[in-house]
């Protein structure tokens, strides 16, 4: 992994003081997530090789798998050719998606819709009440 001064440096955060970051298995290539970031939960995610996003909803930083136990420990990392967003390869510990899936792109579009076609992993409802 980089060191954390130097992909911060390199990093262009929004306006908001944001940055993407698409979370991808780092044995399947499957594309977990996508979530955001700030600088500090970026350095705590370089820090500690435990994946720390940021909540925009709860507006609060957000430790990937505190409450579900779901964790993602990061691989590699990339930045893509702006700055403006970040490529995590991880092992990821269960699902990813807080709806209980592996993926949070389980569906795919058909003519007519969404097909589900992604693993379910776990009961959402025993995870988060």
């Amino acid at each position: 992994m980089p060191s954390p001064t130097a992909l911060l440096d390199a990093v262009t955060f929004n306006d908001d003081g944001l940055v993407p970051a698409i979370v991808q298995d780092a044995e399947t290539d499957q594309v977990l997530m996508m979530a955001y970031m700030t600088a500090e939960t970026l350095q705590e995610t370089l820090d500690t090789g435990r994946m720390v996003y940021w909540s925009r909803s709860r507006q609060e930083r957000w430790v990937k798998g505190q409450t579900s136990g779901h964790t993602q420990s990061v691989e590699a990392v990339r930045l893509d050719c702006d700055g403006d967003t970040l490529l995590f390869k991880v092992q990821q510990e269960g699902g990813a998606c807080h709806t209980g899936f592996r993926s949070c792109f389980h569906r795919r579009g058909d003519g007519d819709g969404w097909t589900v076609d992604g693993e379910k992993v776990f009961d959402p409802g025993a995870v988060y009440e």
